[in-house]
């Protein structure tokens, strides 16, 4: 007998889009277009499962899973939020909500969360329901066993203990978070919230918000009081990503917060003291930044009482096979896959690329391959065509500034002259020659997306939301 799962959403298209994905899954799908109607076709229907959209017609999310849960605890419950939206996000896993999805909606991502959700452990993440989300490769993450691994986890080992801020350099999808969260994880603080940011995918009008949170009505937009990321992390640790790319003024504040220990929100009189470890992350070297103007110095120092270094996985190449296991594994149980090995020829492949994109992207070509494989192992004409053709696809080295017309438009040229067989579909011809126009760009400026978008004639925003679509 197929799962029930209910999606309370006020779009009737959205509804219906997840209805037919869903049940091509095999699930049985009810629907329900406002709160009150969901909370009771929840009640007299005998559910596996509900997605409910956080801002209804008449209800809001809150209400809903207030209701549901008092009449059904262990039902599990995903929320759909809007994109970045943590407050709404902690406050739904604090009052039992098992996950969250974030719009823009990706159906394969849903698939995924609800199979997860389904076969999950629901005391587990209730102990956890403080934590905004899990990440992917939180405490059991491995470090790999070359010499660069063995010296990254010795240095945790050292620091973790203390109560210093840390300092962690990288490249982007070198594992910076996993190494922040690891040395939460061994910490004295353990116990309480590990809260990460991204500042460089928060824009600067909402920057200081969403670090000190805000008084409803405190400037236009203001609808509600939003507890900030250092509210949240009070006790635990913050985790700060790309730091570098906070506003000049906002890193003012920042410096009087991390100096006096206290928050005061956007609008708001009362101070409200904190105890938390921050951890910042850069993928470019903030001494430097601060000599160019573009990072406070004084904040620098308030942060650099230790850092490290997260060695990209092209210089631990007795790693990559490792990593390609262990996603290799997780694949498996996201996709309900059983395959136990790589070809020959892809291990050769992928000890010889380069990997510009880490871990991240080591993991999602993994993940990608898995689903498109044949039999027991991962086969090469199902790895993307830049890495099965990474030979043809080089670029100068040191050269970040090599004009688009010269050099991507002609690779992008080749690339859809040797798909044009396989497919004649324009829509999906368009889509792939944007992906790896979008990855060939990235990987021409080693991941930095100022200039990626730059170059690419976008903003930064739409730039993280294509990476998103195309799963980058």
């Amino acid at each position: 007998m197929s799962q029930k799962i209910l999606i309370i959403e006020d779009d009737h298209d959205i509804c219906q889009l997840l209805k037919r994905f869903l049940t091509k899954h095999g699930f049985t799908i009810l629907l329900a277009y406002n709160g009150k109607q969901g909370i009771a076709t929840a009640l007299d229907e005998k559910l596996d499962l509900i997605l409910c959209d956080f801002r209804l017609g008449d209800l809001d999310g809150f209400e809903v899973l207030k209701r549901v849960k008092d009449a059904n605890p262990d039902l599990p419950f995903i929320m759909i939020t809007g994109y970045s939206d943590i407050r709404v996000a902690v406050n739904v896993m604090k009052m039992g909500a098992l996950d969250y999805v974030t719009k823009p909606l990706f159906p394969d991502e849903i698939l995924l969360t609800i199979r997860k959700a389904l076969n999950s452990d629901n005391v587990e993440n209730k102990e956890n329901s403080t934590r905004i989300k899990k990440s992917s490769i939180k405490e059991n993450y491995t470090f790999g066993n070359s010499p660069q691994s063995k010296s990254l986890v010795n240095q945790i080992e050292l620091v973790a203990p203390t109560n210093y801020s840390v300092i962690i350099y990288g490249e982007s999808g070198a594992g910076k978070e996993a190494v922040a969260q690891t040395i939460h994880m061994k910490s004295p603080r353990a116990n309480h919230p590990f809260i990460a940011m991204d500042c460089g995918a928060i824009s600067k009008e909402l920057a200081g918000s969403e670090l000190f949170g805000h008084e409803k009505g405190s400037f236009t937009g203001a609808l509600n009081t939003k507890i900030g990321h250092f509210e949240l992390a009070n006790g635990g640790t913050l985790f700060l990503d790309e730091v570098s790319n906070l506003p000049y003024e906002v890193q003012s504040s920042l410096l009087r917060v991390v100096q006096e220990r206290k928050v005061k929100r956007i609008g708001g009189t009362k101070e409200i003291g904190l105890d938390v470890r921050i951890i910042i992350a850069s993928n470019e070297n903030l001494a430097d930044a601060y000599k160019k103007g573009k990072f406070r110095e004084d904040l620098f120092h308030r942060f650099n009482e230790f850092s490290l270094d997260v060695p990209p996985l092209r210089e631990r190449d007795e790693d990559i096979m490792t990593y390609a296991y262990l996603f290799l594994k997780s694949a498996n149980q996201e996709l309900k896959r059983n395959i136990t090995d790589f070809e020959d020829e892809v291990i050769e492949i992928f000890k010889k690329y380069p990997w510009y994109g880490n871990l991240r992207e080591l993991k999602n070509v993994i993940k990608r391959s898995a689903l498109l494989s044949e039999g027991n192992k991962i086969q090469v004409k199902a790895l993307p065509f830049e890495i099965a053709n990474f030979s043809k696809l080089q670029f100068p080295e040191n050269n970040h500034e090599v004009m688009l017309e010269s050099n991507i438009l002609p690779i992008i040229t080749q690339i859809q002259a040797e798909k044009k067989e396989e497919s004649l579909n324009l829509k999906v011809a368009a889509s792939e020659a944007e992906y790896e126009l979008i990855m060939k760009v990235l990987k021409q400026v080693n991941f930095n997306k100022s200039k990626a978008a730059k170059l690419l004639y976008i903003d930064r925003k739409t730039l993280y939301n294509k990476m998103k679509s195309y799963d980058i």
